[in-house]
């Protein structure tokens, strides 16, 4: 029989930092005196309640994990947490129904950005600093969950990362918790840095601190109504395009060159292809917007690699509303949804590392059309990859498509234009924020889509997030059976 224990106690030590974190939007809306800062402690208290039993029930036991418990553990954590984490939002000054409470928790949590609410330069300050801690959290959440946990469960391919994290990291970082702490300075000291640049360039420290917090976890919660376009400033915007950048590279590399090791950084594949892929759609809407809508080549270069480097990243800020930049721009969004950026970074989406492998896999079989007795084999970074990760990452992509497709009918279904239920459906899986079109795209929000329609989405950030099988896998009855 399955022993629950150590994922009941797991889930818990999540849940009693959760009920921390709530601490610090209390405390920000007590200095501001507005009366959130109550809900704040009495959610945090009741989380706490929660979290502590769990602890204290389920201490006993094997701590040791195996893989049916690890698959378990991931998705009742990111399910746990925001169903708690919703308790701010729905007894907050908002208002908020507990579906739209959850929709938000879950898309903070998830890093993905897409809101329902309206109104945020208006809004209570604990508020918007608990939607950017949920971003935060989740990023660094993410980051130890693609390192430790993805590559033991071999989903989509992640265990291509194991030999590479293996020999590259494991030499110099012997134990898991200082892998970890490495990570976690990286991402505070990266934080920090972008931070210090927004708050330099004229926003106030409270949304310095916030924008800085969504653009490292490439989440893309503001501060503002109008997102980062709120300010309109070119270096801001320069900014946030280089650190939703360096939050999308695998911080893994990052760590190595902290140790004094810069090559692999420089001569990762992903991080080429990543730069590749990011280049030509900028490159792309650059001619667009120079050639059909008569834009200077500053302003288009300005505008394009902020948008497109927030939507291939997921972060989902935007400084225009890129859906009236015409009918060829939209095609070339929609695609840079699906991409996401490296793996071992906050990014989601299909990530540059399973396109490689795809592109590798499809050369091959061109090849072996022409030359049917030759021998082809696939390289990632200079070596084979093994055939386990091809069919890995291939029934990833058939799943990933598959759930997509499934999603967008369930959101048509519930009434919404092809368009609105197409994009949404992408921008739910690949964790990105903001669709296209007038309801979902980047000058609009999610409030007014029916409450079953913010179920579905909910469940496909989740399923976006947990990278698809984590999920799939507590389906099949195989997986309850002794």
């Amino acid at each position: 029989m399955l022993d629950f224990r150590p994922i009941f106690l797991v889930t818990g030590i999540l849940l009693l930092t959760l009920s921390a974190a709530m601490v610090l939007p209390a405390l920000v809306d007590l200095a501001a005196g507005h009366d959130d800062w109550g809900v704040f402690l009495a959610s945090s208290a009741f989380t706490m309640f929660v979290g502590g039993v769990m602890v204290l029930t389920n201490m006993s036991g094997s701590r040791r994990l195996v893989v049916r418990q690890a698959f378990l553990l991931t998705s009742m954590a990111w399910v746990a947490m925001p169903a708690f984490a919703a308790l701010p939002f729905q007894f907050s000054e908002l208002q908020l129904s507990y579906t739209d409470a959850f929709f938000e928790a879950m898309s903070g949590l998830t890093t993905t950005g897409s809101t329902v609410i309206v109104g945020l330069d208006t809004a209570p300050p604990g508020i918007l600093l608990w939607r950017s801690l949920l971003q935060w959290l989740g990023g660094i959440g993410i980051l130890v969950m693609a390192i430790s946990i993805l590559p033991m469960l071999q989903i989509g391919g992640m265990q291509l990362f194991r030999m590479e994290f293996a020999e590259r990291i494991e030499k110099a970082l012997p134990r898991a918790a200082q892998i970890a702490g490495s990570i976690l300075f990286v991402y505070l000291l990266l934080t920090l840095f972008c931070a210090i640049a927004y708050w330099g360039l004229g926003m106030g420290p409270f949304d310095a601190l916030n924008h800085a917090m969504t653009t490292m976890a490439t989440g893309g919660f503001s501060t503002k109504d109008a997102s980062i376009g709120y300010y309109d400033h070119a270096w801001i915007d320069v900014t946030s395009t280089l650190f939703m950048i360096l939050g999308s590279l695998p911080f893994l590399l990052y760590v190595q060159a902290l140790r004094g090791s810069w090559r692999p950084l420089l001569r990762d594949s992903q991080v080429y292809w990543f730069f590749g892929l990011l280049g030509g759609g900028v490159a792309i809407l650059v001619v667009q917007l120079m050639v059909v809508e008569g834009w200077g080549f500053l302003l288009a270069m300005r505008h394009a690699a902020f948008n497109a480097t927030s939507i291939m990243t997921g972060t989902g800020y935007a400084t225009v509303d890129f859906s009236l930049w015409g009918s060829f721009a939209l095609p070339v969004f929609f695609f840079l949804m699906f991409l996401g950026g490296c793996a071992g970074s906050t990014t989601c989406g299909l990530k540059v590392f399973r396109v490689q492998v795809l592109f590798e896999t499809a050369r091959n079989q061109l090849k072996r059309l022409l030359q049917p007795h030759g021998v082809f084999l696939s390289y990632y970074n200079g070596r084979p990859i093994p055939a386990g990760v091809s069919e890995s990452v291939m029934s990833f992509f058939f799943l990933f498509i598959s759930c997509f497709g499934l999603l967008a009918i369930g959101l048509a279904a519930t009434g919404l234009d092809f368009l609105t239920a197409t994009s949404a459906a992408a921008t739910a899986i690949s964790n990105v924020g903001p669709g296209l079109g007038p309801i979902v795209g980047p000058a609009g929000n999610f409030s007014s889509l029916t409450d079953t329609a913010k179920w579905l989405l909910s469940f496909g950030m989740l399923l976006g997030r947990l990278e698809l099988f984590t999920i799939l896998v507590l389906l099949a009855p195989s997986f309850w059976r002794q």
